[in-house]
């Protein structure tokens, strides 16, 4: 009996050990790692929020310099515009009244020396003459069949210079400026052109077949302004060229050289006296401009009377007011209005000149 309990005992053993190990091994390792908790509705919430408002934080902050410097390019273009509008603004102005603070307003004669009869005439000592812009009058090589200067066979001094071409040839406007005088002179320049430029200088254009420009009328440099001819006193096609500074003839070959089309320098420094540009007297330009030479040897005193009545200029500065330039010149904002076209809230532009006198 105890033999047989003994044997029932063994068996249960051993059929306990075949169990064990039937079982994976799974089942004898321990997970060491924590069990992760459920997030609640409230946690998943505010962590999408958060990273939503990062996502719209970082789009705005990548979107924003973009933005700026969009709006920086746009405020530096506009800027721009408005310094152009008022640059071309400031060349059309300087074109509809071409060197106005050198020959006054009331200068916009029909001769060719603008100040012939007037008997008091501010000419500066010396002027820098910017010649950048210069176009030439004739296309092509171009040949100078006369000089400037004194010529004995005709007992008279050449005022400019000729220049060789056919009859029909364009001629051109050598600078930007605008036409004083579209004439007709048949023992002189024939039919010819004389155009103001903001530069100080005027050009005359002699012996044309035809004139393709009218009085007062606005050209750009290299615009064609008449068709090359002999008319007036010419023995054979030409044209004359004159390069005059406030009345003065200068020799046109101090300023360029025809040989080679270019300009001899930039800029020209006019010096009253000099006897490359001086040329003939006050005194014979009046003559030639049918005025006496009598009424330009008039007394001191006359002179200063003429000088008063001479039309005086104020260039504007920055912080002037129509006041202040009545206060300096001596006289009230009302004249100064009706000297110049104007009311008392026009707007005044610093470099711009206005009539005092």
């Amino acid at each position: 009996m105890k033999r047989t309990k003994l044997t029932a005992a063994r068996s249960l053993l051993l059929v306990g050990f075949v169990a064990l190990l039937s079982l994976p091994l799974e089942a004898y390792s321990v997970d060491r790692k924590k069990p992760r908790k459920k997030k609640s509705a409230r946690t998943t919430a505010v962590a999408t929020t958060k990273s939503k408002k990062g996502i719209s934080s970082q789009s705005a902050d990548s979107t924003e310099m973009p933005t700026l410097y969009a709006d920086g390019v746009k405020g530096i273009e506009k800027v721009k515009a408005k310094k152009n509008m008022r640059e071309l603004e400031d060349a059309r102005e300087a074109l509809e009244a071409p060197a106005i603070d050198l020959y006054g307003v009331d200068s916009w004669s029909s001769y060719v020396n603008p100040f012939a009869g007037k008997h008091s005439v501010e000419i500066p000592s010396s002027y820098e003459i910017n010649c950048e812009g210069f176009v030439m009058p004739l296309s092509g090589k171009v040949k100078v069949t006369s000089n400037y200067g004194y010529r004995s066979r005709f007992g008279r001094n050449h005022r400019g210079i000729d220049l060789a071409l056919h009859t029909g040839d364009t001629v051109r406007a050598t600078f930007s400026g605008k036409v004083r005088i579209r004439d007709f002179e048949g023992k002189g320049f024939g039919y010819y052109v004389v155009i103001r430029h903001p530069n100080g200088l005027e050009t005359v254009y002699g012996h044309l077949s035809r004139q393709l420009v009218q009085r007062d009328q606005v050209v750009k440099a290299g615009d064609p302004i008449g068709l090359g001819g002999s008319t007036g006193r010419s023995t054979g096609p030409h044209l004359h060229l004159e390069f005059r500074f406030m009345g003065i003839p200068i020799n046109p070959t101090q300023i360029v050289d025809f040989s080679l089309g270019v300009l001899q320098r930039d800029t020209y420094v006019f010096r009253r006296g000099n006897t490359d540009n001086s040329g003939p007297s006050y005194g014979e330009l009046f003559a030639n401009n049918k005025e006496k030479v009598t009424e330009y040897k008039q007394s001191a005193n006359s002179r200063e009377r003429a000088k008063e009545k001479a039309p005086q200029t104020h260039r504007i500065k920055e912080g002037d007011s129509l006041s202040s330039i009545a206060k300096r010149h001596g006289t009230t904002v009302a004249k100064l209005c009706k000297l110049n076209n104007m009311t008392a809230k026009a707007t005044l532009r610093p470099g711009k000149s206005i009539r005092v006198r």
